[in-house]
């Protein structure tokens, strides 16, 4: 199988490739000029380079490539995507039919735009099950009385603001809501609410209820915790079986030293 593999930022699409390669799968890299790691290239069996805005340009190499499904990983930053992209004529047409210019609806019309070219977007987390928490705690240190009653409003907000594409981060305190992500990213959201109010913070991050496993997935990782003990959070709480953790095995011993729990519900 030839894959197709739409990168952006971060450390998604490199372990996107490797899962990949380990499969037998020959890859093909759309990398993104504003967003991708320049590495791609020493890892990929081809690459090609476009802008945001070049859905025409993507689907031509695809098809040149014998590409019959297509993974889309890493990060293009919101405030890219919508105040800097220059869109080619196919993006142009994409963009004008958009309900509503939030994360799902832009990426399901790219979706339903290579299914009309018969390359289908599949699961992004497609060679990374490993990576998918179970539930339960994850660390030594559980969530505390005061964190599982944070987490148990935590959640309530936060199901309701993925429900609306807002974000999937929220940081709570004494059960009132801190910070609540927009298109900033999970870690500045975090580093925000520890301005706002350092200390006893616990982070929420789950996925939208009808999460679409193509695009959008939930990550954590390493500076996630970094950011969390800036802030003076001490809990972090993920939907099981729906958030890639990157570098797990670091990301959980860095908690364990540092005493924060981690769950998974």
């Amino acid at each position: 199988m030839k894959l197709g593999l739409i990168a952006g930022n971060g450390k998604f699409p490199f372990m996107v490739l490797e899962g990949a390669r380990q499969s037998g799968a020959q890859v093909a890299v759309a990398a993104i000029r504003e967003e991708t790691d320049p590495q791609i290239e020493q890892l990929a069996d081809v690459v090609t380079w476009i802008g945001i805005g070049q859905l025409g340009r993507m689907i031509r190499f695809f098809k040149d490539e014998g590409v019959e499904k297509a993974i889309m990983a890493g990060q293009v930053k919101h405030v890219q995507i919508f105040s800097r992209a220059v869109p080619d004529a196919r993006m142009l047409k994409v963009l004008l039919k958009l309900p509503r210019r939030n994360t799902d609806s832009l990426i399901g019309a790219i979706a339903s735009e290579l299914q009309s070219e018969g390359i289908e977007l599949i699961d992004s987390t497609y060679f990374l099950q490993d990576h998918l928490p179970k539930t339960g705690s994850l660390t030594r240190r559980q969530p505390d009385s005061r964190e599982r009653e944070d987490i148990e409003y935590g959640l309530e907000i936060a199901r309701e603001i993925a429900r609306l594409d807002l974000g999937q981060t929220i940081v709570v305190r004494a059960k009132a809501c801190v910070a609540i992500e927009a298109m900033e990213g999970t870690d500045e959201t975090i580093t925000r609410a520890g301005t706002l109010a350092p200390g006893r913070l616990t982070v929420v991050k789950i996925a939208k209820p009808d999460q679409d496993m193509r695009f959008d997935v939930p990550v954590v990782g390493v500076p996630t915790i970094e950011a969390m003990l800036s802030a003076g959070a001490t809990c972090l709480c993920i939907t099981a079986g729906k958030t890639l953790m990157f570098n797990r095995d670091e990301m959980i011993r860095l908690a364990n030293d540092k005493k924060v729990a981690i769950v998974a519900v």
